[in-house]
């Protein structure tokens, strides 16, 4: 009998247990408190970046400036000279804000920023914020920076968590993905990077290959409208409302002091950035000396409105992809870390292809790619892209671009490149760029930003670009047989019936995966 009291005691006591669970994974979140609500500063010709882009403007009235950042070197240095720039205001908006070498070092100096004056808004999506809560609570209590969370969980860390995913799984499926910095209300930045290692050449195993665009002019206004239209939206919660109890009033001082001892480590980095505002306008005068001037649109999607109804329509940033898709006369280039199809857009591809369109997509290889769920979304669509008429490449982790791509000493020996970028060129005249993946993610659940360029020389060199990263030394052509075998071909002496540079257990995962049709979640 007493064993039996033992087994009812510990069956009683894990039913407790899971229903203490359900209960936190049930959770609702409070009212939002709406005293975060704040605008962007919109004075720029008072900052001496807003007086160094004026110059430009006067010959360029209705245009802007645009400078894409292809090298993950050139995007960290930006950013930092911008922070040590800034006078008035810094705005970022970021998918993913990791606290490695590069991560951690950019939050050092947004607080050196703040502690100078200037006022500094951080708005992070919290699916990728574990262990990170303390730290951006305490940047919070500074009275110069802010801190708000996008679409956040009920239950902030564990098991608990994860329950809240499953039993609120529309609203937490939808993530902003957008990735925007504007600095002063001058000149921002926007495209595919989140900001971590991997995005900036520092990475020990494997660095992305990625693109941003700096941009001065009228759009730099549409990057702040984008930016306030997430901040005070209801999906956003201040870090203070979701942490009240994260840092302690009396440790609030040691823990901003011991950020501000380390504000000028470069350990780990593997480029010095400019820390003081002299440098770094230097730096950034050279840098607008590169601008190429252009018509631009800037398109952002709504932050989630309604977040239980089903995400069913296209939002606004694939409806401007689908406008430059069926605008295109003679070709379509694309760059898509994760490519994946759905019925609607396999039937878009068919009758472009009909009237003469030729698509070319660059995307990962299987062994380049760092998901391998989402490679299983897409090849699961792979063989009806290439029915329809699609040219697919998929880059080779060992590429020989890596040196061209990634600027850090003796990786490309050691280290593997994977593809980050979403770009597209439409007839080699417009480019489409931002953080915008051609998968269905993107086109119905994620908020994207996203940059329109009618420019023909800009849109030529990025088609050059993305040509030579589907060369053979860079890329695999997939094609097929006349039985329908997939083959991976890198020239005329090389071809593989499996996906190349993969050990079985990675492909068995990935077409077990497959098997599942949850592209749109990937």
């Amino acid at each position: 009998m007493a064993t039996v009291s033992r087994h009812a005691v510990r069956a009683r006591s894990i039913c407790i247990l899971f229903v203490i669970l359900f209960i936190q994974g049930c959770a609702q979140l409070p009212p939002r408190n709406a005293s975060s609500l704040s605008y962007a500063f919109d004075r720029p010709e008072e900052t001496r970046l807003g007086r160094e882009v004026q110059p430009h403007l006067q010959n360029q009235p209705s245009d802007s400036g645009f400078y894409i950042q292809d090298t993950g070197r050139e995007a960290f240095l930006q950013r930092a000279a911008l922070i040590e720039a800034a006078e008035q205001s810094i705005d970022a908006q970021y998918y993913i804000w990791n606290s490695d070498v590069s991560g951690t070092y950019l939050v050092r100096r947004l607080l050196v920023a703040a502690d100078r004056g200037v006022r500094v808004r951080l708005l992070l999506d919290d699916v990728n914020l574990d262990g990170r809560d303390s730290m951006f609570a305490a940047l919070d209590r500074h009275p110069n920076i802010k801190i708000s969370i996008y679409n956040p969980f009920v239950t902030r860390s564990g098991i608990g968590k994860w329950l809240n995913f499953v039993t609120d799984f529309q609203r937490l499926n939808q993530r902003m993905h957008n990735k925007t910095f504007v600095v002063d209300g001058a000149l921002g930045i926007m495209g595919g990077r989140n900001i971590g290692d991997e995005y900036f050449d520092i990475h020990p195993q494997m660095n992305f290959r990625d693109r941003d665009v700096l941009i001065a002019g009228p759009i730099v206004a549409d990057l702040s409208a984008n930016f306030d239209a997430f901040w005070n939206s209801a999906s956003s919660y201040p870090i203070s409302q979701l942490e009240p109890d994260a840092v302690q009033e009396q440790d609030l001082n040691a823990q901003l002091d011991q950020i501000r001892a380390t504000a000028s480590d470069i350990t780990g980095l593997t480029r010095v950035p400019p820390q003081n505002s002299r440098s770094a306008l230097e730096y950034m005068l050279q840098t607008l000396s590169g601008l190429i001037w252009a018509e631009g649109k800037l398109v952002f999607d709504s932050p989630s409105v309604d977040a239980q109804a089903d995400a069913d329509s296209p939002q606004r940033s694939a409806q401007m992809l689908h406008q430059l898709v069926e605008q295109a006369d003679k070709n379509i280039l694309v760059e898509s870390a994760y490519l994946i199809l759905g019925d609607d857009q396999l039937d878009i591809l068919r009758q472009i292809r009909a009237r003469g369109v030729r698509v070319s997509a660059l995307t990962n290889s299987l062994a380049s790619n760092d998901l391998t769920t989402n490679h299983a979304g897409y090849a699961r669509r792979r063989g009806a892209m290439l029915a329809n008429g699609a040219e697919l490449y998929e880059l080779r982790p060992d590429a020989a671009g890596c040196s061209s791509w990634i600027e850090m000493p003796g990786f490309c020996n050691n280290g593997a490149v994977g593809l980050h970028a979403k770009s597209a060129v439409f007839d080699r005249k417009t480019l489409y760029i931002g953080s915008f993946n051609i998968n269905l993610r993107s086109i119905y659940l994620n908020s994207e930003t996203v940059l329109v360029i009618h420019g023909p020389q800009l849109a030529e060199r990025l088609a050059q670009d993305i040509e030579a990263a589907m060369a053979p030394e860079n890329s695999w052509r997939v094609t097929r047989d006349a039985d329908g075998q997939l083959l991976w071909s890198a020239g005329e002496d090389q071809l593989w019936t499996h996906e190349p540079a993969t050990g079985f257990w990675r492909r068995f995962k990935s077409g077990l995966f497959s098997l599942l049709p949850m592209e749109k979640y990937l």
